[in-house]
């Protein structure tokens, strides 16, 4: 049973490899609050950037908000320019949830491996 448990664990680690792959290749959606900064959620001391895949995605999470009325401005960034770039600058603890409150959503956390180590909160 261990080996098996083993051989699960390095797929599930391949396969969060291969969408951390497509989410930095891919451009993203995002929403942008006041003072136009994009649009964050602070959790367990955590602050998360909110970013979508699509369209669509993002005008769910707003009907689901009860925003669904008005427009909602957002940015369209490569995946890696938020995780390399946009992540650091925040000061804070922070990662990325792609399509939040969605099925098909994903957390990029602020460790090593993801975003840059100087915002990764498992190094010293």
């Amino acid at each position: 049973m261990m080996a098996l448990e083993v051989a699960e664990a390095a797929e599930r680690r391949r396969e969060f490899a291969r969408l951390l792959g497509e989410f930095r290749r891919t451009p993203v959606l995002l929403p942008l609050g006041e003072q136009d900064a994009p649009l964050t959620a602070d959790i367990e001391g955590i602050r998360w950037i909110l970013a979508f895949s699509h369209e669509e995605a993002l005008a769910r999470f707003a009907i689901e908000r009860g925003e669904g009325s008005r427009e909602v401005s957002y940015r369209r960034v490569l995946g890696a320019r938020v995780l390399d770039v946009g992540v650091p600058v925040v000061g804070v603890p922070c990662g990325v949830i792609l399509n939040p409150g969605s099925e098909d959503g994903m957390l990029f956390p602020p460790v090593a491996g993801i975003v840059p180590d100087r915002a990764a909160v498992d190094l010293p």
